[in-house]
């Protein structure tokens, strides 16, 4: 399968709890500022929907194994350990995926800074972003029409998109959280970072063996892919891994005939 991906934007199938997702999307986030083409490249996010690959919400314990590795790296992005007791932990981030597909009825622009803000909220922020009121108590604070996307939401059109995009994340084309696309054929998942985890699911940690943002381009560049890097991440055509016998990763994500996660969330 392949994607289309429109000239001037990138494609990005993450989800919103997983952490290197977190940190992708800051990253082009950062580097599309500093290029100062905010107005001339637009971040579409897909839902790379960790809970209804695996069936089952991502376990606390892993994120909180890999939310200080990951953190380390961009401490900026907004981080910090779940700070509110547990019970208010949000065990889904299916309705924040879908707000943030729903918010493209306000055009990618606030789509994509729903995205961030809603990362930021559950990972900087200790917010329970589960709940349909807290997604819009975010969207008001970003600037995002929170009754319109409330309508939105109610319709129930953007679960639909999620549901494709689910089919997408299936399969060979997406390999985990987060993947981004660019136009021409370019990809790359996880973008600069190559990790394993040490020690066993919820008891080991993640190790970082490879953190590579990428060069950024003279501010004002007209060549928004120069180098075959943008936003500091490499998009150099990698091959393909083999079919998922583990799983591709994303936090969280196993093979159907497992009953236990063999792989973390890049």
């Amino acid at each position: 399968m392949s994607l289309h991906v429109a000239p001037g934007t990138l494609v990005v199938f993450a989800d919103i709890g997983c952490p290197w997702a977190h940190l992708a999307v800051y990253r082009l986030h950062t580097v599309r500022a500093a290029l100062g083409l905010g107005e001339r490249v637009r971040f579409d996010i897909r839902a790379f929907p960790l809970e209804l690959i695996n069936e089952m919400s991502t376990p606390k314990l892993i994120l909180e194994a890999e939310t200080p590795v990951v953190g380390a790296l961009e401490p900026e992005a907004g981080w910090q350990l779940w700070q509110r007791p547990d019970h208010t932990y949000p065990v889904s981030t299916l309705l924040a995926m879908e707000a943030v597909e729903a918010a493209k009825e306000q055009g990618l622009s606030a789509s994509e800074t729903l995205d961030r803000a809603l990362r930021v909220a559950l990972f900087g922020q200790s917010r329970t972003v589960t709940m349909r009121h807290e997604i819009l108590a975010v969207a008001r604070e970003c600037g995002v029409d929170a009754e319109e996307l409330k309508r939105a939401l109610v319709r129930g059109s953007a679960r639909a998109a999620v549901e494709e995009q689910l089919a997408v994340s299936l399969s060979d084309a997406v390999q985990g959280s987060p993947h981004v696309f660019a136009p021409g054929g370019l990809d790359a998942h996880n973008p600069g970072v190559e990790r394993h985890w040490l020690g066993e699911m919820g008891t080991g940690f993640p190790v970082v063996d490879r953190d590579e943002p990428g060069p950024v381009p003279p501010t004002g560049s007209s060549r928004w892919a120069a180098s075959r890097r943008w936003c500091g991440v490499p998009v150099a055509v990698a091959p393909r891994r083999p079919p998922r016998q583990e799983a591709h990763s994303g936090t969280m994500i196993m093979p159907k005939s497992s009953a236990l996660c063999t792989t973390s969330c890049s």
